[in-house]
């Protein structure tokens, strides 16, 4: 399990053993099973979350009551209702486990320790920050500029894996389509 976080942040910076277990020490392991809630809309937030094993769905709710995926999370990724998280408000998306799932949760605190304590680490978590701001425009764009084929191509072909665990309706919604035309395009 700690092994999985070592090589995420090592993707990005080198540590020691010595490094690592100083980190690690800022870090809660939790246990979900599928459909808990680790965040719930209307909520404080006050974690952020490193996938080990599962599944996670991030939904927004509109005001009419339908839900719109706004991300999945699986193994190896970060998660939270980030504008919350260090805003330290109360979520507008709900962060819910589509598989059992074990994290690792990071407190706003902890997170601000690491960054003070070891600045290594400020730098792993503006690197991880400007990959998601990248990663959100990006999909911005796709909906802006992509039919909802060519966004249904373009997730096959990026995360192939997701149409393996993840249902068809919550795949439609994150493409922003209904159940029927998501079975269209499938074939």
């Amino acid at each position: 399990m700690k092994d999985r976080l070592k090589e995420n942040i090592e993707n990005l910076i080198a540590l020691t053993d010595e490094e690592f277990s100083f980190i690690l020490s800022h870090f809660s392991l939790e246990k979900h099973k599928k459909n808990d809630f680790i965040i719930k809309e209307g909520e404080h937030v006050t974690h952020c979350y490193f996938v080990i094993s599962g599944l996670l769905k991030l939904v927004y709710e509109d005001n009419d009551g339908k839900q719109h995926i706004v991300s999945f999370a699986m193994e190896d990724w970060w998660e939270s209702d980030f504008s919350a998280y260090f805003s330290q408000t109360k979520a507008k998306m709900a962060l819910q486990c589509i598989e059992d799932t074990l994290v690792f949760s990071l407190s706003l605190d902890n997170y601000q320790k690491l960054s003070a304590e070891l600045p290594k680490m400020q730098h792993f978590f503006l690197q991880k920050s400007n990959l998601g701001h990248i990663a959100s425009q990006n999909r911005i764009l796709s909906f802006l500029t992509s039919n909802a084929k060519e966004r249904y191509e373009q997730l096959l072909k990026q995360y192939p894996i997701l149409f393996q665990r993840v249902p068809k309706t919550l795949l439609a919604s994150y493409l922003g389509v209904s159940r029927e035309t998501l079975s269209r395009l499938s074939s």
